[in-house]
């Protein structure tokens, strides 16, 4: 006789339950485990036809889904997510806000001169945005990650070069000892060779996934060391071996995504260890600001 799981009891066992089981799920329940992971609001808000669709699965893939975590049927699973965003006294999800936005800006009738206004509106949704995706909890957990450190080493291609370089230049005017892994010459596997037990590596990735940042992360990993990824989802190829994850997710304004939040993200992470550094021994670097 098989053993039916109990069901999570808030929507955050959920989430945690779902990142631990998700290499086992199969192809359908994976796109639908992702979607609850990305989109919690909507799971909360839509109905079963709605979430399905935008799944690009049938609502019975739902139920099964809902079925396999414990739960009676997906309108119980939905249930976490409702008293969830009831408690937050949260608005209108995300995704959704995106897509009026979306909506709206790519009508025919729309003029060029508004694109400033267009990027301003959607990059300001998704660093309001990043106050439901990265708690303080998180944060605090990222910090302590970097202050138990012996080096940190930082590495993010493509998209994410900015993002990553912003990061190892900020630790190093704050006082850690910091390497950029910056992959000059196709050497990024062997910078990363350099990490010991008591490094970091915090990477950095957003779909479609760099093939060298999870070489790096794999790598660092086989090593030893920690890793603290910054990504888009917490089943992401780097999210997944990492210590801890710190979820962002920018706009995409005229098919053109940003790197806004990404950067208000890594600002406010290297500040926070700043302080903390100052509190623990007062010597903090004042050569420049992070």
């Amino acid at each position: 006789m098989t053993d039916v799981p109990t069901a999570p009891a808030s929507a955050e066992e959920l989430r945690a339950e779902i990142v631990s089981r998700y290499e086992t799920l199969s192809k359908r329940l994976k796109q639908i485990a992702r979607y609850i992971l990305d989109e919690p609001n909507d799971i909360a808000l839509e109905t079963l036809a709605v979430i399905a669709d935008r799944c690009g699965v049938q609502p019975s893939a739902i139920v099964r889904f809902a079925k396999s975590f414990g739960f009676e049927g997906a309108s119980q699973m939905q249930r976490l997510f409702r008293d969830g965003l009831l408690s937050n006294n949260a608005a209108l999800g995300y995704s959704e806000r995106v897509r009026q936005l979306d909506q709206a800006t790519n009508a025919s009738d729309v003029e060029p001169a508004n694109l400033l206004s267009e990027f301003v509106e959607g990059n300001s949704l998704a660093i309001q945005n990043l106050l439901q995706t990265v708690s303080g909890a998180d944060m605090r957990t990222a910090v302590d990650l970097l202050m138990a450190a012996d080096t940190v080493h930082v590495a993010g291609f493509r998209r994410s070069f900015p993002v990553a370089s912003y990061i190892a230049y900020s630790l190093l005017q704050a006082g850690k000892r910091a390497v950029f892994i910056d992959g000059v010459g196709g050497l990024g596997l062997q910078q990363v060779h350099a990490m010991g037990p008591d490094d970091l590596l915090i990477a950095i990735s957003f779909h479609p996934y760099s093939e060298e940042t999870i070489a790096v992360v794999n790598a660092a990993r086989a090593n030893g060391g920690r890793v603290l990824a910054i990504s888009d989802s917490l089943v992401s190829p780097v999210a997944k071996p990492a210590e801890h994850v710190l979820q962002v997710r920018e706009a995409e304004v005229r098919k053109f995504r940003s790197l806004s939040a990404s950067m208000c993200l890594a600002q406010a992470l290297v500040i926070n260890f700043a302080f903390e550094a100052t509190r623990t021994d007062g010597k903090v670097r004042d050569d420049g600001a992070a």
